[in-house]
């Protein structure tokens, strides 16, 4: 008897992925069905010019958009029939986001940010993993520094610490480098490239910098709310972004 072998799913599974929103001159069209499978590992970077759907996009892969139409499955589990609790609890188990902004609480310290997530998913050793979490990124210092007492690029790490915490499947990463200079962010997205590689964890990039998109696995254009094809490519017939 010939016993099926088994294949592992796409960490990121869409299909026909469409987002309407209401506005005072109308419905306005953010995603125009969007199709995409990403694989467990793969990084994945995500470029078009401002307005294209990208940051909307992550949203929704990250359970914080719902999308008016389509299938969202992210590491095996179907989004939509999650409440806002479901999702998020599947958002502390399973994914990592790092935005442009840190968005770290300024009453606590570095410490206590990188903390927050892992208490309240009830881990005991919260504060040890943090600890660790914070050397990894250089930190080991400024533990019990708050985010004023520290520069662009060390609250970044911090918010990179965090998101790696729990040893998220996916990290979602919008634009991390847009409120650094070009070293701090070349500095920052080395570690972030070495964080994923270490971990195995599937990264999905949003960046305007078209030599930091080059450095992932796979490139996906999005213009207008739809994966396109890259400049160049509509000649010879390719198409680009994953649609599978």
């Amino acid at each position: 008897m010939t016993i099926p072998s088994h294949r592992p799913g796409p960490m990121i599974d869409l299909r026909d992925v469409q987002l309407t929103l209401a506005s005072a001159a109308g419905p306005v069209n953010v995603l125009r069905g969007v199709s995409l499978d990403v694989a467990a590992g793969e990084t994945v970077s995500l470029v078009g010019p401002s307005g294209s759907g990208k940051s909307t996009l992550m949203m929704v892969i990250g359970g914080l958009e719902r999308p008016s139409h389509g299938r969202v499955v992210v590491a095996g589990t179907d989004l939509a029939p999650l409440d806002e609790d479901g999702l998020a609890r599947f958002r502390r188990d399973t994914i990592g986001i790092v935005f442009q902004a840190f968005h770290l609480v300024p009453t606590m310290t570095a410490l206590e940010n990188v903390a927050i997530p892992l208490e309240l998913a009830g881990r005991r050793d919260a504060f040890d993993v943090a600890e660790a979490g914070l050397a990894a990124v250089g930190l080991a210092q400024r533990v019990l520094h708050y985010p004023g007492q520290l520069s662009g690029g060390e609250q970044q790490r911090v918010a990179l610490a965090r998101a790696f915490a729990a040893r998220p499947k996916l990290l979602l990463a919008d634009e991390p480098t847009g409120n650094l200079d070009t070293a701090t962010g070349a500095m920052v997205i080395d570690l972030l490239f070495a964080l994923s590689a270490e971990h195995g964890t599937t990264l999905l990039l949003i960046t305007h910098d078209r030599d930091l998109a080059a450095r992932c696995d796979r490139m996906v254009h999005m213009a207008d709310g739809r994966i396109a094809e890259a400049p160049g490519d509509a000649a010879a017939g390719l198409a680009v972004g994953g649609l599978r």
